[in-house]
């Protein structure tokens, strides 16, 4: 559980990566975008990846897809 690992995390719609690190938990790294969704990583534990994904639902951001890479 205390694992540090890279996430990818992929959101519906576009967001402003500036604004989801001023006011996020954890720094995020975009990687894509296009029209319909966007994705960025982000470097957590997991209990941070747990924290985050509650913020981003409680901004109203729609999850995708979650992929921890080892």
């Amino acid at each position: 559980m205390n694992d540090i690992c890279t996430y990818l995390i992929q959101l519906r719609g576009q967001v402003d990566e500036n604004d989801l690190n001023a006011m996020g938990p954890i720094q995020m790294t975009v990687v894509r975008v296009d029209t319909a969704s966007m994705l960025f990583t982000v470097c957590t534990d997991q209990s941070g990846l747990i924290g985050l994904l509650r913020h981003l639902h409680g901004r109203g951001l729609v999850l995708l897809s979650v992929h921890c890479e080892r």
